[in-house]
Order: structure tokens, then C-alpha cells, then sequence
């Protein structure tokens, strides 16, 4: 990834975090929008060094967009890689919401769909120009094993929310942008592929482990996904080993969406 500049979404949270810490450590030269920086005394050494700046930017707004790839383009001379990791609303950055069908009203629909999908679409129509710019480049969408499956809700138990229905649609939603986007872009030297995560909890102190139990004995592995493990599916579709690859949807999930 030496010479590359990558703009990534999402870049603060569980994931992203790792996702950036593998980019920096293969060279790249990282841009995070988020709305507020939250990379800690780890990653000092690479913002003295300049490879790494963060943007604030609320990607619900498209001229917080613009103004995030603008201030990338002028930090470190054009973007080549844009990871849409970012995800807000029902099921995403760590928020529940009502899950049951029958109680679902439309503020919740809309702004679970739009955390998925909708940040993904803006995103995506803001990076192609400044991707056009440098000739080409890759685009990678995270999505979800819930745009494959269904959760199985008997694993929740009693006392835990079910994954909401937006989630999983907006993220299905997510893989069939990819697809489109994928053979739209193709004459401008844009390459468009997803990166599929299974299930990666953040554990901590509060973790219900025995939902975590159950929920690994759905997992050919029989254990679930560590951050890390994400990152060297993401190197390949972010950097040139994967130039010949586009439309494509890489599943990391310890062979879970398989049975």
C-alpha cells in the first residue's frame, strides 16, 4: 500500500480501527471521516509522520462528504481507495432499536436504511471524482452476514434485542450496490468490491457470554471473528494484488453463512 491513500468510513470504530492500524502498517497514507476522533496514544506515531489525519464530517451530510474528500486531496495529493465501513442507526455502532416488526415506525426504517445503505450511496458518488483524478481505484464495502442470512433469533434468548430488519437489508442492499457500481465504474478504471464480515462482537465486562456461547455454536470455526482477522481480505481488494478483481464479495465469517 506504499503510495496509496486511502479515505476510510467508520474508521474510529471496532472495526475500522483495525482496519486502519493494517492499512498504516502497509504503508498507506490513511484519511478517517468521523464525526469525532476517537484513535488513541496509539497511533501518534503515524500522525507525526503524516500518514494519518482525521476529518470531522457527519455522513448523513453530503457537504461534511465533499469536505472530508477535499480536505484528504489537499492533505496528501488525491485519494486511491475509499472503505465504506461506516454504518449508523439500528444494529450498527452499538445501538439497538426496536427490532419487533409490528413496532417498527417509519423514523426508524428510514434512518436504519440510510446508516447501511444511504451513507454507502453518498460516499461512493463523492469519491468517484477524486478517483477519476488519479486514474482508477478501488472502492470496498463492508457489509454484513445478515445481507446473506437471517439471524437465527433462537440464539438471542430472553432479554437480548434481535439484529434489527434494517440491518440485514440495508447491508443486502450494500452487496447489490457493489455489484452495480462495480460494472458502472469499470470504463473508468474503478474497481467496486464488498468485504463481508461474520460475527465479530466487541467483548467487554457486560458481554452476555452466554449468547456468545450459543452464538459460536453456529460457527463451523466454533468461535467468533477477532478484528485483525478482517484485514487481509481488505488488503487484497485495497491494493493492486487484487487488479484483476472487481464485483466481488469476500465472506470472512469462520464458514458461518455455509450451512
Amino acid at each position: 500500500m506504499e503510495g496509496k491513500t486511502v479515505v476510510i468510513t467508520g474508521g474510529c470504530g471496532h472495526l475500522g480501527q483495525a482496519m486502519v492500524t493494517a492499512l498504516l502498517e502497509y504503508g498507506a497514507n490513511v484519511a478517517v471521516l468521523a464525526r469525532s476522533d476517537r484513535l488513541g496514544d496509539a497511533y501518534v506515531p503515524w500522525r507525526q509522520a503524516g500518514k494519518l489525519a482525521v476529518f470531522p464530517a457527519d455522513l448523513q451530510k453530503t457537504a461534511d462528504i465533499q469536505n472530508g474528500f477535499a480536505a484528504a486531496e489537499a492533505r496528501f495529493g488525491g485519494i486511491d481507495v475509499l472503505v465504506n465501513c461506516a454504518a449508523y442507526g439500528g444494529g450498527a455502532g452499538g445501538r439497538s432499536c426496536e427490532y419487533r416488526l409490528d413496532r417498527v415506525p417509519d423514523d426508524t426504517w428510514n434512518e436504519g436504511l440510510d446508516g447501511t445503505l444511504g451513507v454507502t450511496f453518498r460516499c461512493t458518488r463523492e469519491a468517484i471524482p477524486c478517483l477519476e483524478r488519479r486514474g482508477g481505484g478501488s472502492i470496498v464495502n463492508v457489509a454484513s452476514m445478515y445481507g446473506l442470512i437471517s439471524p437465527d433469533f433462537s440464539v438471542y434468548g430472553e432479554g437480548i434485542p434481535w439484529n434489527p430488519p434494517t440491518y440485514g437489508a440495508g447491508k443486502a442492499g450494500v452487496l447489490q450496490f457493489t455489484r452495480y457500481c462495480a460494472a458502472a465504474l469499470a470504463p473508468k478504471h474503478i474497481r467496486v468490491n464488498s468485504l463481508t464480515p461474520g460475527a465479530f462482537p466487541q467483548l467487554g465486562p457486560h458481554t452476555d457470554m452466554a449468547f456468545i456461547g450459543r452464538l459460536q455454536e453456529k460457527i463451523m470455526l466454533k468461535r467468533t471473528g477477532r478484528a485483525q482477522e478482517l484485514c487481509g481480505a481488505l488488503l487484497l481488494l485495497c491494493s493492486d494484488a487484487s487488479s484483476f478483481i472487481t464485483a466481488a464479495n469476500i465472506v470472512v465469517d469462520g464458514g458461518m453463512t455455509q450451512w
